[in-house]
């Protein structure tokens, strides 16, 4: 999947989502949209699971995933929100991380994963808040706006109105799902310096990366002197959070 920044560490989100969930040991898992296995490597940790089959379409993604998860209870497979596999007798919990928000229709994305999910099974998903929870992001769009106005048009919380509570919740309920509810994930985005948080938006992927590539070099260097301003300090750190927003419901 598309990644919202370099900073954004995605791997403790996936652990403090998997803790959220509380799954009963022994379970079989689907995963779609497994990108480069952040959440597939949570499961197998903490979850005891007895089989998990991740699944995205991006043929980099799943070859860095079998390279990195040598687990013989994982299966990574080509396959998108569409087309996931399916399992006799359902999978116990279908997840998805940080993966809704890109698809063109995820209203049909969850019916897919309802699926195939066993009669009882969990469907469950997480997706960063970028409208207000993800702090270095929005820093940097009030800064990106102070320099040229119309760059709020990218900012992904207008970009992506379905990462929030609200809209997570009424997502799951259209799809019959029952029992839903959300929950705010919490992480921490240090940095030691200026240019740890910087750099990233040179080299990374994603609406914030990208228009810094396309600024002309005064107006970058600019911001970056503008952002730079902004960004507050604690101990000679930077000490932001980031946060995401995580759905749950009950197949029918």
């Amino acid at each position: 999947m598309p990644s919202v920044h370099g900073a954004l560490e995605s791997r403790p989100l996936a652990r403090a989502f998997v803790a959220w969930l509380q799954p009963q040991p022994g379970g079989n898992w689907l995963e779609g949209g497994c990108g480069t296995g952040a959440l597939t490597s949570a499961i197998c940790d903490l979850c005891e699971p007895a089989s998990v089959v991740a699944a995205d379409p991006s043929g980099p993604f799943i070859e860095h995933a079998r390279k990195n998860l040598p687990d013989l209870r994982v299966s990574v497979v080509a396959a998108g929100a569409e087309d996931l596999p399916q399992r006799d007798g359902g999978f116990d919990p279908a997840v998805s991380g940080l993966v809704l928000n890109f698809l063109p229709d995820p209203e049909a994305a969850v019916t897919s994963m309802r699926e195939r999910v066993r009669r009882g099974g969990t469907l469950a998903a997480y997706v960063w808040d970028y409208a207000a929870g993800v702090e270095f992001l929005r820093v940097f769009w009030d800064a990106a706006v102070a320099v040229d106005p119309p760059a709020i048009a990218l900012h992904e919380g207008r970009r992506f109105p379905l990462c929030e509570a609200a809209a997570l919740a009424s997502l799951f309920r259209a799809s019959a799902l029952s029992a839903v509810e959300t929950c705010a994930l919490e992480i921490p985005t240090d940095f030691t310096t200026f240019d740890d948080c910087w750099l990233p938006f040179l080299r990374g992927a994603g609406p914030a990366p990208g228009y810094v590539a396309a600024l002309a070099p005064g107006r970058r260097d600019l911001l970056r002197e503008r952002l730079e301003r902004r960004l507050p300090r604690s101990e000679g750190r930077i000490r932001l959070r980031a946060r995401a927003w995580a759905v749950r419901g009950v197949a029918p």
